[in-house]
């Protein structure tokens, strides 16, 4: 109750209606239905919130209030902590519909709406709670709690470095939390593939091989205490805490997972789709329904990724040939010879890869300074490139991004996997930089994140169609606004899209069609390009996350088509900025819903108002 009155007011409920209602009203709103759909809203995301300390410490806004116990913690991995977010929701969708339309504003109808399929998806997926793979070769406690510690957990005095080794001691019983559930899916049934258990155990065993002192959990806790200044007898002390608690506590944790993967390495001996787990089918149909919050099928989705892998490929091969390339060979030769062409790679070495950061930090710098008539929300706070840890690069995807903190201690954070040097050719980096960064997901999240006009959950939630078709979107745009006027640089925009077009065929591939893993990759390396360690991976990623990957086109398709619509609609009316405002300044959505806003704000546009 204490958090709950000190928080209201950050979640949108003003601190004079607090002191006049008093304590009554709060232990009312939060107990019974409150009064107010937003007050609801706060409710529901404090109370979720608080089941979380790794979200808290993620987004760290309670700090400024003093609040700072959730740092200490981990979060609950138990089956029955899954058994009290599935109730606390019914009961949550439950208030939520007992509003009345009538007696809501636009916005909070808009609001209510957006909640609604959000906890329908969830709880249609109910069913399929345990059909997943929560350990595997991307991500899980194994290599998420190292990361979450080196790039999350922050120290900034004495307290906060206890916590970080309070958050170590921990460890044992979220690892433990965690086998408990993967002995669950094998009673039911569920077992991951074979590479997914092979590529675990060397991860895992490579974690614990590490002399502690230079494991990045060590690492991470001494850069950190040094940069914050802390006296050197604290520094001492808590470095020994921490290096009993890794020894005691965390390797054997690992010691424990790596024991039951190999007792499952004589268990499965396949690579099979979704398709072969329990109402495998009925399962996938359901990924592509949530993933890309439409109602197409996986055949119609098989269908519309061969014909645009048909259209891109022929567009790369128009360009190259006008830059004096032979083509008479294909698709796949001529890409090929594109590729291992070595003017467009860096060094091998560390200076290469020091120079590949540096040239990613320049392009997002000079597209930020080139945005003003395309955009007139921009994020309030920056971003920084920084190169995926070393000991998970082997296995994690090409990059991706980590959102800044919402009371802007931690910038948003572009993250490159510099493992492959040949993975990261010249003509590439542009559209990596603008999908990952600007106008990609830094736009995207970081602008969702301080619209203070929305309900906290509309500011954070995600919604993988909107948000990755948005960084698609936002690979093309920067194309269409001149960024990448060099020939090559389109054909890495190019490959980039066609990229995203072959995710569909090898997703319906894999997880409908039933394809083996040997058959995608032939398929994505002849029709890519792209190195076979990017293509292993890539693949390998779709077997442990069927469905996600078909939103990216899907998204981007879809927003493209919603622009056109708005160009046609309005003529000489229509703003670049104006329909980016909608697009950006909404919070993530599910597509039929911001169809209905791009629709509301041509009606508005028409009629002069906006």
């Amino acid at each position: 109750m204490r958090v709950f009155r000190k928080i209201l007011k950050w979640l949108g409920l003003t601190f004079a209606v607090v002191l006049v209602l008093g304590g009554a009203f709060i232990a009312h709103s939060w107990y019974f239905k409150p009064v107010n759909i937003n007050i609801f809203f706060a409710r529901s995301f404090l109370q979720a919130a608080l089941e979380s300390p790794e979200m808290l410490s993620s987004i760290h806004v309670l700090e400024q209030f003093g609040i700072k116990g959730h740092n200490a913690k981990l979060d609950d991995a138990s089956m029955a902590a899954g058994d009290r977010m599935f109730e606390h929701l019914k009961k949550s969708r439950a208030t939520l519909i007992s509003y009345e339309d009538e007696d809501l504003s636009e916005d909070d109808r808009m609001s209510k709406r957006v909640a609604k399929s959000l906890m329908d998806m969830l709880l249609e997926a109910e069913k399929f709670r345990f059909h997943n793979y929560p350990v595997n070769q991307l991500f899980g406690v194994q290599n998420g709690f190292p990361s979450f510690m080196e790039s999350t957990h922050q120290v900034h005095n004495v307290r906060d470095a206890d916590d970080y080794v309070s958050r170590l001691s921990q460890v044992g019983r979220k690892f433990g939390q965690v086998l408990e559930g993967l002995r669950h899916r094998e009673q039911l049934g569920i077992l991951p593939p074979q590479f997914v258990v092979t590529k675990v155990l060397e991860e895992m065993r490579a974690f614990v091989a590490t002399p502690v002192e230079e494991g990045i959990l060590m690492l991470a806790l001494t850069d950190k205490m040094k940069a914050a200044g802390l006296p050197r007898d604290e520094q001492q002390r808590i470095a020994m805490e921490a290096r009993q608690q890794i020894e005691q506590t965390v390797y054997p944790a690992y010691g424990a997972l790596i024991a039951y993967f190999e007792t499952l390495d004589d268990k499965v001996s396949e690579n099979f789709g979704v398709w072969a787990l329990p109402d495998g089918d009925e399962l996938y149909r359901l990924a592509v329904k949530l993933f890309t919050t439409t109602d197409y099928t996986p055949d119609y989705l098989h269908e519309y990724g061969l014909a645009e892998v048909a259209r891109i490929q022929a567009e790369i091969l128009t360009i190259l040939e006008a830059e004096g390339w032979d083509v008479s060979r294909g698709f796949f030769a001529s890409i090929s010879e594109l590729a291992e062409d070595p003017r467009f790679y860096y060094s091998d070495s560390s200076e290469g890869r020091d120079q590949i950061l540096a040239d990613y930090k320049a392009i997002l710098d000079e597209i930020s300074q080139g945005l003003d008539p395309y955009f007139d929300v921009i994020p309030d706070i920056g971003m920084d490139v920084k190169r995926i840890p070393e000991f998970k690069e082997k296995t994690a995807p090409g990059a991706y991004y980590q959102p800044p903190a919402m009371d802007g201690s931690r910038p948003g954070v572009f993250f490159a996997n510099l493992y492959d040097i040949k993975a990261t050719p010249r003509y590439s980096m542009r559209t990596l930089a603008y999908h990952e960064g600007i106008p990609g997901h830094h736009f995207q999240l970081a602008i969702q994140q301080q619209q203070k006009n929305l309900p906290m959950f509309r500011r954070l939630i995600p919604a993988i169609a909107y948000s990755e078709g948005w960084a698609l979107y936002a690979e093309k745009l920067a194309w269409e606004l001149g960024f990448q006027d060099d020939p090559y640089d389109n054909i890495g925009r190019l490959q980039g899209e066609l990229f995203r077009a072959v995710r569909l065929v090898v997703d319906t591939g894999i997880h409908y069609k039933r394809w083996s893993r040997e058959q995608a990759i032939e398929y994505m390396i002849n029709n890519t390009g792209i190195t076979e360690s990017d293509v292993v991976a890539e693949i390998e990623r779709y077997f442990v996350m069927p469905g996600q990957a078909l939103a990216y086109k899907v998204g981007m398709t879809r927003i493209e088509e919603l622009r056109d619509l708005a160009q046609t609609e309005l003529g000489a009316d229509f703003n670049i900025r104006e329909f980016h405002n909608v697009v950006l300044t909404n919070g993530a959505v599910p597509l039929d819903i911001l169809e209905d806003l791009v629709r509301q704000y041509i009606t508005r546009a028409k009629q002069g108002q906006t």
